[in-house]
């Protein structure tokens, strides 16, 4: 039986590490904003996603800009699972299926859709009217809960469990058909 596998072993034949496989452990969809804009941000994310949105308070105080703890500064609502895979496969279309290189980083990438009426099947909402939102998708790989556990928690080296911006660029273009835009260097 080892004769075996050290023959495929030797002929290329490799299996694919599944404890190396990226998968997609949450998309998150927000909208900043207070009062009225705080309001009608929470009908959109509840009509584009189906779920029930969260309001953001923030912690801290920031004087320029009128806010103090406890005040509700923005929604968001996320999501998991196949239903993740779906709503970004679902809002892609919306940016034209291109991703710049800047917005891509270790473990996530980010981008905003400046209206809501750029995606695919969704019509003008009235009591919304015109609005954007921010979109991140988190990514991961299997055994990355030890590091989150309350009870044995254990920790994980860096480069062992993070997803590179590489892999994340490698993973879009085979899944979803993402363009990546490169920077231009200067010569």
């Amino acid at each position: 039986m080892n004769k075996d596998k050290k023959a495929k072993r030797a002929n290329g034949d490799k299996k694919e590490n599944i404890m190396r496989m990226i998968k997609i452990e949450k998309v998150v969809l927000n909208i900043g904003g207070t009062e009225d804009k705080l309001e009608r941000g929470f009908i959109l994310l509840e009509k584009l996603s189906g779920k029930k949105p969260v309001k953001v308070k923030a912690l801290k105080r920031i004087p320029t800009w009128n806010v103090r703890p406890g005040l509700e500064v923005g929604t968001k609502v996320t999501l998991r699972g196949k239903e993740a895979e779906e709503m970004l496969a679902k809002i892609l279309p919306a940016i034209g299926n291109e991703l710049k290189e800047k917005q891509i980083r270790d473990n996530y990438f980010s981008f905003g859709i400046h209206e809501y009426i750029e995606i695919p099947g969704m019509s003008y909402i009235r009591e919304v009217g015109i609005m954007g939102l921010e979109v991140t998708a988190v990514f991961t790989r299997a055994g990355r809960r030890v590091e989150r556990k309350k009870v044995k928690k254990g920790k994980i080296r860096k480069n062992k469990q993070w997803v590179s911006a590489e892999e994340i660029e490698k993973f879009m273009t085979e899944k979803f058909k993402i363009k990546i835009i490169r920077r231009k260097t200067k010569k």
